[in-house]
């Protein structure tokens, strides 16, 4: 499914609901934090290796990708109720972090581009 796609199906889903009422902007960004908390608590506490190898364990991986999928749901919704395309949005802030990032002064680092920016 493309984005678009998706996006639909999210829409649908909340208008048969009539859940539209209540995604206005303020609660469906505090909806993709609390979204976004959720995913973070499955990794809590564990290890850089245990976080790596989480897949392995059907439990945990179930409910990773659970996680995931209402991270993008909100996502698609909140950009839907805003009117923004994601895809286009993505693709413009990509260039942005190319110019910010460029690959001979980034490569190998973490630090934010501010730090070796002219």
């Amino acid at each position: 499914m493309t984005l678009h796609e998706l996006q639909e199906q999210v829409r649908r889903f909340a208008q048969e609901r009539d859940w539209e009422q209540f995604h206005d902007p303020k609660n469906l960004s505090m909806a993709l934090a609390g979204e976004a908390g959720e995913l973070l608590e499955i990794f809590q506490w564990l290890t850089p290796a245990q976080s790596a190898a989480i897949m392995a364990d059907p439990a945990r991986a179930d409910a990773v990708r659970h996680e995931l999928a209402d991270v993008l749901a909100y996502l698609l919704r909140l950009a839907d109720v805003l009117e923004v395309d994601l895809a286009t949005a993505l693709r413009d802030k990509m260039d942005l972090n190319a110019r910010r990032y460029p690959v001979d002064r980034s490569r190998g680092r973490s630090d934010k581009y501010d730090t070796y920016e002219n």
